[in-house]
């Protein structure tokens, strides 16, 4: 089915959703993948531009798995800058988790997988509230519960009451058996894709201690060091910098093509993973970023226009008109939904 899927966006030159819906784009998309034939390797390039459709072999390796083999998916760095001009305006919607269980309890989190506090919840909520009226096409999230329920409790407050579901595709049953039957259903859906690479740094031999014990035991300065310094982790953890490594490798190879293609992309990450891709996006030195505070359940806007991401800041509310008037097409959007329900 895979292949199916592959060959038909290279013949089209069409940008595929995260659900694996087609969307018409005229662009350069470049896909590696293992060919069943004698498992190689290839990549291969499509294009529609100018309505001239084409799909040339790139290179090919030996390789002994005799599977189809998903690779990689289109990334940023493969796509011209012609085709970035023409690109479609897109939101980008971010948002840190609400408070957690160990945020209550003042405890360093990391990577364990906690739930949110009845306050967490209801910042949820809340952040759903000021981005009701902003389309959203597809959600990201980190692999822990905290960041999936701040998703899932924002989008019970949208507008367009689309369902958020989660894709099952860690293996070929949970697909098969997470399938939708119904185009109706799907097109009232909205995918949510789950990626450990938003998760929050991993603090390490930190986790699970209490943060005020821990700077009695090793010092303010040591303790701030290992939270708020670029480079330096935390014994047996990961520094901002490494985060940052994963998190906005994920963002360029996997959300970037998609705001690329005009979708609307939700992310609900964490402070860390966020702060990462926001120092890409804005573009701020190591320096800079390190002072970054980002505050749970309040959303921050940005639209992707012409190959370059615009800071919108936090909605209000909404009814703040002001985030409906940075673009026509917010505007349009909001309209349109008024309409809809009126």
């Amino acid at each position: 089915m895979a292949s199916s899927v592959l060959n038909q966006s290279i013949a089209t030159g069409h940008c595929l959703d995260p659900a694996g819906r087609s969307h018409d784009h005229s662009q350069l998309v470049k896909v590696s993948f293992r060919s069943a034939f004698r498992g190689q390797k290839f990549q291969v390039i499509g294009s529609n531009r100018d309505n001239q459709r084409s799909a040339s072999l790139i290179s090919a390796s030996a390789s002994q798995t005799p599977v189809f083999d998903p690779v990689s998916t289109p990334s940023k760095s493969i796509i011209s800058s012609e085709s970035r001009k023409k690109s479609n305006e897109a939101a980008l919607i971010l948002i840190r988790h609400g408070e957690s269980l160990w945020n209550e309890k003042n405890l360093f989190t990391g990577c364990v997988d906690v739930p949110l506090t009845k306050k967490g919840i209801e910042e949820a909520i809340e952040a759903g509230k000021r981005i009701s009226n902003i389309p959203i096409d597809v959600i990201y999230t980190s692999a822990l519960i905290r960041a999936q329920m701040t998703a899932m409790l924002a989008m019970t407050q949208h507008r367009r009451k689309k369902v958020p579901i989660i894709l099952h595709d860690d293996n070929e049953r949970a697909r098969q058996w997470s399938q939708i039957f119904s185009e109706d259903t799907n097109k009232q859906s909205i995918p949510v894709i789950r990626a450990w690479q938003l998760n929050e740094r991993m603090y390490g031999e930190l986790q699970g201690l209490n943060k005020q014990e821990t700077a009695n035991r090793y010092g303010k300065e040591q303790v701030h060091e290992w939270r708020r310094s670029y480079d330096i982790p935390p014994p047996n953890g990961e520094s901002l910098e490494m985060c940052a490594q994963r998190a906005v490798a994920y963002f360029k190879d996997e959300i970037e093509p998609s705001l690329i293609c005009g979708k609307n992309v939700m992310i609900a990450a964490h402070g860390n993973s966020l702060r990462s891709i926001i120092m890409y996006l804005d573009r701020l030195s190591s320096q800079e970023v390190i002072s970054l505070e980002l505050s749970t359940g309040i959303p921050m806007l940005y639209i992707f226009k012409e190959g370059k991401f615009i800071r919108r800041g936090s909605p209000v509310g909404p009814s703040e008109a002001g985030v409906y008037a940075y673009t026509r097409n917010l505007a349009q959007y909001r309209q349109k939904l008024d309409e809809m329900l009126h």
